[in-house]
């Protein structure tokens, strides 16, 4: 039966959402076979039997934000793009790079005796400020034999945050990921302010250890003293971000400014995690099978420095939705009491997503009377595609993913293995007198081995997406001596889509049988380009990666 969705309160009323007609939601603990519109996972997408509708989660967005992967996936694009994606402290990965990090904060103290940096160490599966600690030397890691069994990141600590009545706040954004393919993001117009609890001062041995003074996680604060829950959405230790953004306004900062700062962090943030997902995606609902299509809200956490510059903390699979707090009436005793600021933000949130992926846009056929005039308006806003033309150039590594999983080979697998990466080679015509098969082969198995070395998951063998990347960016380099990095790569990547496009077309004419009645296909000479005639354009149209040999002619490979 249809009715208006709503949610439940703690104290066990339900109020409406919005009086959408949608399908019932049932809850199913041990998972459904049949049929629904909408599958609304708890945790991560893990049931690889839903053959249909839309399904809440990404297979693999857990993976991928956990701050190790996070911090590779950034790393990346850090590497192709340093300016771009200088929105990310620096880090390190432990243990595997603690040598690297004495070292280079070593260097950086020698070359600027000045320099008085902190550190803040994550535990890489950690969440709600779990295990999280500050250091001023790298002497101080905690090395007893944890480290190994609970790898960290260590990022250099922001000293000089954006303060609001003396106190550091951070910022917790929701995004949508509505699509990967097309990619599609919405971004919600509102979001959370949240405070710590001690008024700020910068890092030193005496404060590292005030928590409710240097971390911001709710999950942390509520239990200081100093907490403040408020019925205005204005006050407390928990705001609208809106509201932060009205006294910055009027400060005279430019909020505009502010916000497309904030657009382009998350934005480019997805780019940089939108290669593997669709490696994990291929794995979970290969193409060609029968499968859902997926969603997913993500919690963006963003610290603004004191010069309004916008940085990434860490990005949440999975952030909450709860809109009330406990309450302790009296000592043991707790009561879940409605929080304004919660139910302002997260409501309209799962509303909009909720009005986004309505089925029942789609079936028109229903006749069924548009309830949009009776909605608020969206709290969601497109930020991409609408901004694509400013952020696609920065979409290499998606394509680099794109040759990767053309020869996985295997349906459902994460890993190429030797055949596979010498297939690549081979089709992509990368071999020669300088880089013969056997040279192949050795960079395969140094890579892979060093790779898999790493405490990456062994469930399978072979070369990961990862280590793909590093093997490409190095053929890349080694082809393209004269170019920064990013062209090096961008060269290849059009040489070796080029190359298999010409292998596609040819398949094809074979397949038909009628390879002597077409005209030469286009041939790749150093030296010029040797077109098929005008006439048979349709051809050439197919072959999108032949619209971009004109730059061969000035760079040679």
């Amino acid at each position: 039966t249809s009715r208006s969705c709503k949610r439940k309160m703690g104290n066990g009323k339900l109020i409406p959402l919005f009086n959408m007609p949608v399908v019932s939601f049932f809850q199913c603990p041990f998972g459904r076979r049949l049929p629904c519109d909408i599958y609304w996972h708890g945790v991560s997408f893990h049931d690889n039997e839903i053959f249909s509708g839309q399904v809440n989660k990404f297979p693999g967005m857990t993976e991928m934000v956990r701050k190790i992967t996070l911090s590779r996936a950034v790393r990346t694009m850090q590497d192709l793009f340093p300016e771009e994606y200088n929105f990310y402290p620096r880090s390190w990965i432990l243990p595997e790079e603690f040598p690297l990090f004495v070292a280079e904060v070593r260097m950086m103290k020698e070359s600027d005796p000045a320099w008085k940096p902190a550190f803040i160490v994550k535990p890489d599966g950690g969440c709600q400020g779990d295990g999280i600690y500050l250091i001023k030397d790298p002497s101080d890691i905690r090395l007893a034999g944890n480290l190994q069994s609970r790898p960290a990141v260590v990022q250099e600590y922001i000293c000089k945050p954006l303060l609001i009545d003396k106190l550091k706040f951070d910022i917790r954004l929701y995004v949508l990921l509505k699509s990967l393919e097309p990619l599609e993001i919405y971004i919600a117009k509102d979001g959370l302010s949240r405070f710590c609890t001690e008024p700020y001062q910068e890092p030193t041995l005496k404060n590292l250890h005030q928590v409710f003074m240097h971390l911001t996680n709710y999950s942390l604060n509520i239990h200081s003293g100093n907490f403040i829950h408020s019925d205005s959405v204005n006050t407390g230790s928990k705001r609208t971000f809106s509201s932060i953004l009205y006294r910055l306004s009027s400060r005279g900062v430019d909020i505009k400014k502010v916000w497309s700062d904030i657009i382009s962090l998350v934005i480019k943030t997805i780019v940089a995690l939108t290669p593997e997902l669709k490696v994990y995606y291929q794995s979970d609902i290969p193409t060609g099978k029968p499968g859902p299509t997926c969603f997913q809200i993500l919690g963006f956490d963003i610290l603004l420095m004191k010069n309004l510059k916008p940085m990434l903390l860490e990005v949440n699979a999975n952030p909450s939705m709860r809109i009330e707090h406990e309450q302790e009436l009296s000592p043991g005793v707790f009561e879940n009491v409605p929080s304004p600021v919660d139910e302002e933000v997260k409501v309209a949130v799962i509303r909009d997503t909720l009005r986004l992926m309505d089925p029942y846009k789609k079936k028109k056929k229903d006749n069924l009377k548009s309830p949009e005039a009776s909605l608020p308006s969206p709290c969601l806003k497109q930020v991409f595609p609408k901004y694509a033309k400013q952020f696609n150039y920065l979409r290499l590594v998606e394509r680099v993913a794109a040759l990767f999983i053309r020869f996985l080979g295997v349906k459902g697998t994460m890993r190429l293995g030797p055949t596979g990466f010498r297939t690549f080679v081979r089709n992509c015509k990368l071999s020669n007198s300088n880089f013969s098969m056997a040279t192949v082969d050795i960079l395969y198995i140094d890579i892979t081995r060093r790779w898999n070395s790493v405490g990456m998951d062994h469930k399978e063998s072979g070369m990961c997406l990862q280590a793909f990347v590093e093997a490409f960016f190095c053929l890349a380099q080694k082809r393209c001596k004269s170019l920064p990095l990013h062209e090096q790569v961008a060269t290849l990547i059009d040489f070796c889509e080029y190359q298999l496009a010409t292998l596609d077309e040819k398949r094809l004419v074979c397949s038909r049988g009628i390879m002597e009645r077409r005209p030469a296909l286009i041939t790749y000479q150093p030296d010029g380009l040797h077109l098929a005639p005008a006439h048979h354009a349709p051809l050439l149209n197919r072959m999108a990666a032949a619209n971009k040999l004109a730059g061969y002619r000035s760079h040679r490979l």
